[in-house]
């Protein structure tokens, strides 16, 4: 009886998430009159073509793509350093301040990112970066939540198998690359996930810096859509199809990575 519940209750929470996600791929090879039509579709249609052709040609969606994928891939790269670099010495050195440090870095998990909107765009308009990508890559490097799992992670590392490596004349890059960073693989996975998925679906701070269509990410391009007196629906959902394809495609390769890296970002000191 028990196991009976508990898969009924799964297969209701694994409904419920996929439904929308069903209605998503099927709304997108419609035209919006069929996908406000009485009864809405339940099946894939014909119109996936022309609302891909028409987003091209209306926001020249290819562009964009490129935009949020290249702006993507360098934020996590430079940001997963960071973090990761940042863990490791809160994990595993000791200095003066480190734990106020490490609580004050915290804070920026409980403080609205948009307090710092209004002083950041003044950073960037003193430097003359609004509408380039440094713009949108650069301030978010030292991601708390990422600095915390990476901190948290590196915790569980045995101080004597950093010791061992010492004694054996390792320095201390060295010593990063070649005995820290392997067991650490399932959390550089989920870091890896979480700030690539930050950056792609980052929608205020991007209104805000870039001022060109050219420039513009996913969800910029996927909003221009919405007209004040008319709108298809059929090209917003074509694209936003397109744009959860990515993620969805990284998750399922990575999962169990990400799984075991969040878990391990769990263990306390």
């Amino acid at each position: 009886m028990k196991r009976v519940m508990l898969t009924s209750s799964l297969l209701i929470t694994v409904t419920v998430v996929l439904v929308p996600f069903y209605w998503l791929a099927v709304g997108a090879t419609h035209d919006t009159g069929d996908i406000f039509g009485s009864p809405p579709p339940l099946l894939p249609g014909g119109h996936l073509l022309d609302n891909l052709a028409n987003l091209e040609q209306g926001i020249g969606f290819s562009r964009t793509v490129l935009n949020s994928l290249l702006i993507s891939l360098v934020y996590t790269v430079l940001s997963g350093a960071v973090c990761t670099l940042a863990g490791y010495g809160f994990a595993k050195y000791s200095f003066r301040g480190r734990e106020p440090l490490f609580g004050l870095l915290m804070l920026g998990l409980v403080i609205p990112s948009q307090v710092t909107l209004v002083p950041l765009f003044k950073m960037m308009l003193a430097l003359d970066w609004l509408n380039t990508y440094q713009a949108i890559v650069l301030p978010n490097l030292a991601l708390p939540f990422g600095i915390f799992l990476m901190r948290q992670s590196m915790s569980a590392l045995p101080d004597e198998l950093l010791a061992a490596g010492r004694a054996d004349g390792c320095g201390e890059l060295r010593l990063f690359v070649r005995i820290v960073l392997p067991p650490m693989r399932p959390a550089l996975a989920a870091l890896g996930i979480y700030l690539f998925l930050y950056q792609w679906n980052d929608f205020v701070w991007p209104l805000i810096a870039l001022r060109t269509k050219d420039a513009y990410t996913i969800p910029l391009a996927i909003a221009s859509l919405q007209g004040a007196t008319e709108t298809d629906y059929g090209q917003i959902l074509a694209g936003t199809a397109v744009a959860a394809l990515p993620m969805a495609v990284l998750f399922l390769l990575l999962q169990r990575h990400f799984v075991s890296g969040l878990l391990a970002g769990a263990v306390k000191e």
